[in-house]
């Protein structure tokens, strides 16, 4: 089988384009795109192969993949705006904007929640998995939960209740959700091919990818990563139109890699996309802060938590520590440096079972480092 590669290679980093090659030459790809921007500008934008699993639709430069966790600074990012504009603070109580979510003495701020804090990491009682799709009745369903752990003494993360998290925040500030925020005063202007929910109309340039042959690496079994990944309801319906448009800002974010390399563009460039100031300064210092360090009770691994960001303690994401970034379902992953004023973001179908550090994205960061 023949994979075409197309797109954008700047002189002096071809190394990276002969390493994406590589992975379709290994197999270790069906259809996969990189990007990398250096001060907003693109120094790699690549995609090859195909976006279905039958190998008859090639990869196209509008082809638009779903993110998955990768997804969820883009909601921090929203918050984030809402400090600017003095709807909230970071280090509010979360009970000022959100009652409700207090009761079994989940006292805990709107950082230390968006941080994997506050103990409702999933849920261990069955639920239909359908009620994912209503954002709002999901929220008041992690409200009224009982904390795992005690707020505040150790991170777990939540994979999918961060989102609705997020999203109740801002609704209960603006009365709008935080998809159509984002949309609205960051995509929209900016010409940004990525929403927050695949509207029907786009559905037809969605990416269709292969779940992996093993489960994740998630160490020895607890409720928290029970009641995080491992149960038939940890997750919402991934198949039909409905799944896909529903706008949860923890896992459905769905474009292109040169679409998400501009918006973690704001960890490497002081907030700015394209020449407009997204986050001020101050608050981009709040937001990827430092808030807890230490072995996750749901990953199999320690994490340096900023507001919804992985800080790069462990250099997953190249090796400044001044990196933000994060990662999503099947290898999925974006970052910013700001040390280099980079970017970068990468996305493939053909699933690996990484929840952290896909292989590929390594190898592909590893060489362009070598190219700066």
């Amino acid at each position: 089988m023949t994979f075409e590669i197309d797109g954008f290679i700047a002189k002096g980093f071809e190394p990276v384009y002969e390493q994406f090659k590589k992975h379709f030459e290994e197999g270790k790809e069906n259809g996969a795109s990189f990007c990398a921007q250096i001060e907003g500008e693109n120094v790699i934008n690549l995609w090859g192969g195909f976006t279905d699993r039958n190998q008859t639709k090639k990869w196209q430069n509008d082809s638009l993949v779903q993110f998955f966790s990768t997804t969820k600074p883009m909601a921090a990012i929203v918050i984030a705006m809402l400090q600017d504009r003095g709807f909230l603070h970071f280090d509010d109580a979360i009970g000022d904007l959100w009652p409700e979510f207090t009761v079994h003495d989940k006292e805990v701020s709107i950082v230390q929640a968006l941080s994997h804090q506050a103990g409702v990491c999933g849920f261990i009682n069955e639920f239909d998995p359908l009620n994912w799709l209503d954002l709002h009745k999901t929220a008041e369903l992690i409200a009224d939960l009982e904390p795992l752990w005690p707020p505040l003494s150790e991170s777990g993360y939540h994979p999918m209740n961060y989102g609705y998290i997020a999203n109740e925040l801002c609704y209960r500030v603006l009365g709008q959700d935080l998809a159509d925020v984002f949309h609205a005063d960051i995509t929209k202007p900016l010409s940004i091919d990525f929403q927050i929910g695949l509207p029907v109309e786009l559905q037809n340039r969605h990416v269709e990818f292969t779940p992996p042959k093993e489960p994740p690496n998630m160490g020895q079994m607890n409720p928290m990563k029970r009641a995080a990944f491992m149960t038939k309801w940890a997750s919402p319906p991934r198949i039909g139109a409905a799944a896909l448009a529903a706008k949860i800002p923890s896992t459905n974010g769905f474009g292109t890699c040169e679409a998400m390399a501009s918006l973690y563009g704001i960890f490497a460039n002081d907030g700015f996309i394209k020449g407009q100031e997204i986050i001020s300064k101050s608050t981009l210092e709040d937001l990827t802060k430092s808030r807890i360090f230490g072995d996750d009770l749901v990953l199999n691994f320690k994490v340096d938590w900023a507001a919804g960001v992985m800080r790069n303690t462990t250099q997953t994401f190249g090796p400044s520590l001044e990196t933000m970034g994060h990662a999503g379902r099947g290898g999925s992953c974006g970052f910013g440096d700001k040390t280099k004023r980079l970017s970068v973001a990468y996305a493939p179908n053909k699933h690996s079972n990484a929840i952290v550090g896909d292989e590929r994205a390594k190898a592909l960061t590893d060489v362009l480092y070598d190219c700066l």
